[in-house]
């Protein structure tokens, strides 16, 4: 006797329709208030140019001042202005999406669909992976020996505990290493208002119970703070073998700059690809400046302006920056690194 088992049968397979995945990669950095949007870098994108040079007079310094005299032979020597040149950095990008139109039927779902629900928050974490690199070359700038106009004193923005292996209670963060690293900006400490952290040191300053918790201004989200300072978490932070570093910042340290190419959103299609089933192709194009006040972008920019790599001449090479506002306290940003585990 034959028996019609499952075996025998053609099972279905059944799909749910598609959703759509979101990664978990924050932007909490570029939200902070640490990048703050600059109406005149926004201006000089309109223009041409790939770097901008914007001068500033420099303070009075602190000369002593003269004792008067009646004596008619006696001149005073008279001081001089000084001024300094800080130079922004125009950052073109790009990136596209294509489709096949049979890819898409056969789905039952338009992939072009999904690239428009979702580039707005991919722009947002490729600014903060640029925002970082800007960072890292300014450090990294800061940590070699001064060259040309640059004004600083090298490492002078940096606390290092970090040693050469772990030990607890020496190597990793402490709210005594912290106030160190503020103190590099001496009686201006205060200025610094944030501190972005990896989740790892995060955990160790809760361990540690260093973290209040304040709501914010509705009642409805409590906003950690540590001596004063809000504390952004973000595991985009540098983090190598257990070595972590911390980023003490002034709200406006970072100035931004948005601007458009002349197609800023461009659709194409290919009727003859895949044998005449068609293909789609979305191009999305913008325009940067992310500036950290009084320092100079130095090196030599390519035409599309300088990649986030350390390579000579983007973003996160030492040779790329150069701070130029005379005082340490004028420049706020700090760093500490530390050694967690």
């Amino acid at each position: 006797m034959a028996i019609t088992k499952v075996a025998d049968l053609v099972k279905p397979e059944i799909f749910l329709p598609y959703v759509q995945q979101e990664t978990a990669v924050k932007s909490r950095l570029i939200q902070s208030g640490i990048l703050v949007p600059d109406a005149q870098l926004d201006l000089v994108l309109l223009g041409g140019g790939n770097t901008f040079n914007e001068p500033s007079f420099r303070d009075l310094p602190d000369d002593d001042d003269n004792v008067s005299s009646d004596n008619e032979a006696v001149l005073a020597t008279p001081s001089k202005v000084s001024t300094s040149k800080e130079i922004q950095v125009r950052l073109s990008r790009n990136k596209s999406w294509s489709s096949m139109d049979l890819a898409g039927d056969l789905a039952g779902a338009d992939p072009m669909s999904a690239v428009i629900k979702r580039v707005g928050n991919y722009k947002n974490r490729r600014l903060q992976s640029t925002f970082i690199a800007v960072v890292k070359g300014l450090l990294a700038d800061n940590a070699a020996s001064p060259t040309g106009t640059d004004t600083h004193t090298q490492n002078d923005m940096t606390v290092d505990i970090s040693g050469s292996s772990y030990s607890d209670g020496v190597t990793n963060l402490s709210a005594e290493a912290v106030i160190d690293a503020k103190l590099t900006m001496g009686d201006s400490m205060d200025e610094l208002g944030l501190i972005s952290v990896h989740s790892i040191v995060y955990g160790r300053m809760q361990k540690n119970n260093l973290i209040d918790m304040i709501p914010d201004s509705q009642g409805v989200y409590n906003i950690p703070v540590f001596n004063g300072m809000i504390v952004i978490v973000d595991d985009s932070m540098p983090a190598s073998s257990g070595v972590f570093e911390s980023w003490l910042f002034g709200r406006g340290s970072f100035r931004f700059g948005q601007g458009w190419p002349k197609v800023p959103l461009e659709s194409d299609r290919v009727a003859a690809a895949g044998n005449g089933a068609g293909m789609e192709t979305l191009h999305h194009r913008w325009e940067w400046i992310i500036h950290p006040a009084g320092c100079a972008y130095v090196g030599t920019a390519p035409s599309g302006g300088p990649g986030n790599t350390a390579a000579s001449n983007d973003l996160a090479n030492a040779g790329s920056w150069s701070r130029v506002w005379p005082e340490r306290k004028q420049v706020h940003i700090a760093r500490l690194i530390t050694r967690e585990v």
